[in-house]
């Protein structure tokens, strides 16, 4: 009998570097077992280009990447979700939509690369520095036994993920 697609999405404010680093991540890394999406609360509209130039350079796809409102998720017709995660910090502290289903909901900060100033190549380590932590959390998050863990046990697992910061 074929797994259930668990569907995930990934919140932060502005929906252009952060969320969709870990949309593209666990879309292609999670073998169809998931299915990715992200959103923000003050969604900017446009994906950040340095975001999209990393995924490319580490062979991820962006064709279907977009800025888009988290109010897409709580509408009539959603996708319903498992997991609801938190990627800036924010967007964790702001009320969310009443998400239907009644999805897991963790928060897996993550500094915004978005914010940094200064030269170049700082901005891209900035960038780069996200991408590896998300990257870890994806590795660990998929390594988990999902449907054996008990919701408190899982909520656990995803809460301890949150804290990790290095590849």
């Amino acid at each position: 009998m074929p797994q259930k697609v668990m569907n995930v999405l990934f919140i932060c404010t502005h929906n252009s570097a952060r969320s969709i680093l870990a949309e593209a991540l666990l879309n292609q890394l999670g073998g169809g077992r998931f299915r990715a999406y992200s959103a923000g609360s003050s969604p900017s509209g446009q994906v950040n280009p340095r975001a999209v130039a990393l995924l490319e350079k580490n062979h991820f796809r962006v064709g279907e990447l977009r800025s888009k409102d988290w109010a897409e998720f709580a509408a009539p017709g959603a996708p319903l979700m498992d997991f609801v995660l938190t990627v800036c910090d924010k967007a964790a502290g702001e009320v969310c939509p009443v998400w239907p289903g009644q999805p897991m909901s963790v928060h897996w900060g993550v500094p915004d690369p978005a914010a940094v100033t200064g030269p170049d190549a700082h901005i891209d380590a900035a960038f780069t520095d996200a991408f590896m932590v998300l990257q870890r959390r994806m590795s660990l998050f998929l390594n988990l036994p999902i449907e054996k863990l008990a919701r408190l046990s899982l909520l656990s697992e995803l809460q301890a993920i949150g804290q990790v910061t290095h590849a």
